[in-house]
């Protein structure tokens, strides 16, 4: 069988998925969205390799309950997309862009002296934040424990004068993480379709971010954006950050292809 690579006619765009495993079909869904196309050849190149099994936990990592860095077969993953002919890759998991996961990540395609170009998701999205919404000072975010633990948004935020909002330690250990990781109804259990629990959950954490005060609410879990699927939220505007991945990893690419539009949600 005759190698495929890539070029100028064909760039490809890689994704590294299982994190859980319908996060990386949703990224893949929305690049087809938002690229301009009018027929099947329009649309650029896209390599999803799922392979969840052999990543851990990143929540787990983070609080210390596994020893093993999910960084190593992450890398893997990239590696091998990168030997398929991916251009640029995007990793759809907030976790994952913790330093200690992602460094690694990076560490890896440093030493192999790979040409590959890894997007970070968490820098794409507070850049677009700080961008399109410059009057925003606090945003709400919702996200795994494990996120909140390593500060992912919270410091990403703060270096662009942005404040960070966050649920209360009860409702983020009782209500918000469950509502993400629950066996029976969390969102990587249950995706499609969502569980009403979930949906329900996630709902009334957002509003209670803000009724304490955030201008915008982030969807800090890649899987967050499934269960509230609205613009807004008491007419404050929710963020996707898989959505402004999809976005840049067709920018990155093919820019000429990307959809054009005044504002994103």
């Amino acid at each position: 069988m005759k190698q495929i690579v890539s070029n100028k006619k064909n760039p490809i765009i890689g994704i590294v998925g299982g994190l859980g495993p319908q996060a990386g079909v949703d990224l893949a869904s929305k690049i087809i969205d938002q690229t301009l196309s009018s027929a099947d050849q329009d649309h650029i190149s896209v390599i999803l390799i799922s392979m969840p099994s052999i990543v851990v936990d990143r929540t787990q990592f983070l609080l210390g309950n596994v020893d093993e860095n999910p960084g190593i077969a992450i890398a893997e993953i990239v590696e091998t997309l990168e030997r398929c002919g991916a251009d640029v890759v995007g990793i759809p998991c907030n976790t994952a862009h913790s330093s200690p996961i992602f460094d690694m990540i990076k560490q890896d395609i440093a030493i192999r002296n790979s040409s590959v170009k890894l997007l970070n998701m968490v820098v794409e999205t507070v850049n677009f934040v700080r961008q399109q919404y410059p009057n925003i000072k606090r945003v709400g975010v919702l996200s795994t424990t494990g996120a909140i633990k390593a500060q992912i948004y919270p410091s990403a935020l703060a270096s662009k004068g942005i404040q960070t909002i966050l649920p209360s330690k009860d409702v983020q250990e009782k209500v918000l993480h469950p509502a993400i990781v629950d066996k029976e109804y969390g969102i990587k259990s249950c995706s499609n379709p969502v569980s009403a629990r979930a949906k329900s959950d996630l709902y009334e954490t957002a509003c209670k971010l803000v009724v304490d005060g955030a201008e915008m609410i982030l969807s800090g879990c890649t899987e967050i954006p499934l269960a509230l699927t609205d613009a807004h939220i008491n007419d404050v505007p929710i963020i996707d950050p898989g959505l402004i991945l999809a976005r840049a990893l067709i920018d990155t690419v093919a820019p000429e292809k990307l959809v054009q539009v005044k504002e994103i949600q």
